[in-house]
């Protein structure tokens, strides 16, 4: 008989994808995304929710029980220790992601700061949680960043404040090389990347000297992002250290563009999916043909990018669970990727985002609007659920 870990990966099996959801938990995943199917329905309940917020309606329990249990890891650290347990259970890692958006101050800076160390501390001592994850923008003043950026004078007061912003960033990833963590950098918007970019490239030969502890994030929607990754690579291979980085396809097409248009400057997106698609493909070729000084994780729903890297793995006679190649997805979407991945020998993570029901609701708001925007995603969510509750008759 062949064993699993030598057949091809198959994503259609449901059995796998949604055996650690109950009979009731699936239903109730599945009337959640209808709900998101539905542009306007997403749009109504956005509004509903910021006046109940806003009048003070106690609707954080209604959130907590529906979109916020299916696309959230639980309020803190610790309580996102079932949810981990239960992932593990399915051979599936996770990555906890400390969602807080939105602070202009220094101390809450610093408790961001804080707040990701403690999560490197954590994933150093669990087994099933091998990153750590932050936006640099959760612990620096977004508008400061642009004028670094943009290599505009600051003010003595803002250059003490931008020397903050290097100490936080540093002190993260040094917990990180302490502790033997790889900690991964989200991507942000092209106006505020060439700083993180300076950044993480300087941590980078700093700390990778032996293991890809410092980790880049590559938004393949632009169309510059496999320059920008060669151009990196070749920076790593000349200082000597190791290259680590994560490509997601990207997360703010309408808002680049829409900035691109309102200040008449050629889009930095790419003309078309198609395009995407293509880059994205392309480059995870290239890894494969770099392994040696490159650790990569391809972050996606795409069946048929993961699908390519999968059949590349073994093309390549490498084993399923090497230590420099990752998956990853979000957690409470594609399930049927992620789990057909980690039951067949793949290295997966989840990203598991974590606070407060008030704290996530950007990020759940996006979540939504992603899913009504992107009618293939969900509709082939509520396919696969639908199969699954089928089978189970």
């Amino acid at each position: 008989m062949q064993l699993k870990e030598s057949l091809p990966v198959y994503f259609e099996n449901t059995e796998i994808a949604f055996r650690g959801q109950s009979n009731a938990s699936l239903r109730q995943s599945y009337q959640l995304f209808r709900v998101m199917n539905s542009r306007t329905l997403v749009n109504m309940g956005k509004n509903l929710v910021n006046l109940a917020f806003a009048v003070r309606f106690p609707v954080e329990g209604i959130i907590r029980n529906t979109i916020y249990k299916h696309f959230v890891g639980g309020v803190s650290i610790e309580d996102c220790s079932k949810t981990i347990d239960r992932l593990a259970r399915c051979k599936v890692d996770s990555i906890l992601d400390y969602a807080q958006e939105g602070e202009e101050s220094d101390e809450a800076f610093d408790a961001t700061c804080r707040e990701v160390i403690r999560t490197v501390e954590f994933a150093a001592n669990h087994e099933n949680v091998p990153f750590s994850v932050f936006k640099i923008t959760g612990v620096a003043r977004f508008d400061l960043l642009a004028k670094v950026s943009e290599n505009q004078s600051l003010t003595d007061e803002e250059q003490a404040e931008y020397r903050r912003v290097e100490e936080r960033v540093e002190a993260i990833f040094r917990k990180g090389f302490e502790l033997d963590v790889p900690v991964l950098v989200d991507a942000e918007e092209t106006w505020i990347q060439p700083v993180l970019d300076d950044m993480v490239m300087n941590l980078m030969s700093r700390y990778n000297k032996e293991k890809a502890i410092v980790q880049n994030t590559y938004q393949m929607y632009r169309h510059d992002s496999i320059e920008r990754i060669k151009q990196h690579h070749r920076m790593a291979l000349e200082g000597g250290f190791k290259f680590g980085l994560k490509i997601v396809r990207g997360a703010y097409m309408e808002k680049e563009r829409n900035r691109a248009a309102e200040r008449g400057y050629p889009s930095p997106i790419q003309p078309d999916k198609p395009a995407t698609d293509k880059d994205f493909d392309d480059i995870i070729r290239y890894f494969m043909e770099h392994l040696d000084s490159i650790d990569f994780m391809v972050a996606t729903h795409n069946e048929d990018s993961s699908l390519l890297l999968a059949r590349l793995i073994d093309e390549y006679r490498l084993p399923r669970n090497h230590r420099g190649i990752y998956f990853s997805q979000l957690y409470g979407m594609s399930d049927h990727i992620t789990y057909n991945l980690a039951e067949s020998g793949y290295n997966v993570a989840k990203y598991v985002p974590y606070g407060a029901v008030r704290t996530m609701m950007p990020y759940l708001f996006r979540r939504a609007e992603e899913n009504s925007s992107v009618k293939g995603q969900t509709s082939r969510e509520l396919k696969m659920i639908r199969t699954e509750i089928k089978r189970r008759r």
